[in-house]
């Protein structure tokens, strides 16, 4: 791969899929196809790739130690020496700096994106320093990645969001990291705590009750959310109304698909669920048409 292969490979470009969620609040609020907007979004998206690249760095620079006796994290560029020390550390730097740049209010426009960003940074730092050890500590702090992200979209455009939209977004993204450790403790059996160490501390009913309470969260929110007008800021245009309050349908299919693949030990990797999982793509293709046409329909 040589040093520059194994510098992207460190910086996890399948995982720059999670970054998508800076579209969700200008989606839903319909500012999408709004030029500053979506200007505003890139940006956004822009800035928690740089962000999330270097932490990936640093967090691989702290477990290199440990990763150099495990059977498939050895082979990660910075533990297997194809990616020097100095080079992955000067790296991570740049990136994390760059990315504070980029979301500063001299080029975003924005004093808040600075803000979700630097929590964001310090929270997953956190994460990489110890905080990765403490269970359930842990997965809030993961899903605290997700909601940032969805919250920084909306923030970079100084858009309005409302308290269920803020609350569908927290726990869907609790839901995928209890679905991914729930996945990994099917998948690894016996083996699961030498994968992750904080594995250890979970066991499978509990994180099943987990899995029970955050989605039953994330349909009644979203529920709430697409039934309540003045929360998807749509008017009473009953046609409009209506059909946003379809979009109920694939997302509590799609809700029960996750946790029957989850059932099986699949879904360990949210973005391989979403690059690789056709009836996923379907509703979610099924939602989108039906809330553009809620959303621009007359």
């Amino acid at each position: 791969m040589g040093m520059l292969g194994g510098l992207i490979s460190t910086m996890r470009p399948r995982q720059w899929v999670k970054n998508l969620l800076v579209l969700v609040a200008p989606v839903a609020a319909g500012e999408i196809t709004n030029g500053p907007v979506l200007r505003h979004t890139a940006i956004a998206f822009a800035v928690f790739t740089l962000g999330a690249s270097g932490l990936y760095l640093v967090n691989d620079l702290i477990d290199a130690p440990s990763d150099r006796h495990h059977p498939t994290k050895s082979k990660r560029p910075i533990a297997a020496g194809r990616l020097p020390v100095p080079v992955a550390a000067v790296a991570a730097v740049v990136l994390l700096v760059s990315s504070v740049v980029l979301a500063t209010p001299q080029v975003a426009g924005t004093t808040s994106l600075v803000s979700v960003l630097a929590t964001y940074l310090v929270l997953s730092l956190a994460y990489s320093f110890g905080l990765k050890r403490v269970a359930t500590i842990e997965f809030c702090i993961v899903a605290s990645g997700f909601f940032l992200r969805a919250l920084a979209g909306a923030t970079a455009s100084n858009l309005f969001v409302s308290n269920w939209f803020l609350t569908v977004a927290a726990f869907s993204a609790l839901f995928i990291v209890i679905g991914k450790r729930a996945a990994e403790i099917t998948e690894l059996g016996d083996d699961a705590a030498r994968h992750r160490r904080v594995l250890g501390e979970y066991t499978p009913a509990f994180l099943r009750a987990a899995l029970t309470l955050s989605s039953t969260v994330v349909v009644t929110t979203y529920c709430l959310w697409a039934f309540d007008a003045s929360a998807t800021g749509l008017s009473s245009v009953h046609h409009q109304v209506t059909v946003v309050r379809l979009t109920v349908i694939p997302v509590v299919i799609a809700i029960l698909h996750i946790l029957q693949r989850l059932e099986r030990g699949e879904g360990g990797a949210p973005e391989d669920l979403v690059l690789t999982d056709r009836v996923l793509q379907l509703l979610g293709l099924a939602w989108a048409i039906l809330f553009v046409v809620g959303i621009h329909g007359s």
